[in-house]
């Protein structure tokens, strides 16, 4: 069946403005990589924003690395600090590397690896390591497909 991104962003639209904020961030995707729309990176931004304001963490990671691109640094990393303390690994690893060229002071670093672990530590359970045990047997056997 084709795919019609057009419709595609237009329902995200709606049903973003209903509440779902991971429809903000298809379309913060949409525009960032130009599926069914011209890129618009002020856009892109836009939907982000809605989505990580929503508690959307992949989008507050997403908007830190649109904030970098724009250069500004101090709002890609308090963006990369947020996520990363809600439990998003890639952010913690910026977070780091900001620490290891001094963006990111000490007391940020540690205390962001603190809240990091905690939420880590909060999602353990063994049905999740079953579940990710399983989807790991799958892309092994599908080669991710």
């Amino acid at each position: 069946m084709p795919q019609d991104r057009q419709k595609a962003n237009e329902l995200n639209l709606k049903a973003g403005e209903l509440g779902c904020t991971d429809a903000y961030y298809n379309l913060g995707a949409s525009y960032q990589c130009g599926e069914g729309v011209e890129v618009d990176k002020k856009k892109a931004k836009h939907y982000y924003e809605l989505a990580a304001m929503s508690g959307n963490v992949e989008a507050r990671h997403n908007l830190a690395c649109l904030e970098g691109e724009d250069g500004n640094e101090q709002r890609a990393y308090k963006h990369m600090i947020l996520a990363a303390r809600a439990g998003v690994e890639r952010s913690l690893n910026f977070v780091k590397q900001g620490f290891m060229e001094g963006i990111v002071t000490k007391e940020e670093y540690t205390n962001t690896l603190r809240a990091y672990q905690k939420r880590q530590n909060e999602m353990k359970s063994d049905e999740r390591d079953k579940a990710e045990a399983l989807y790991r047997r799958y892309e092994a056997l599908t080669g991710g497909r």
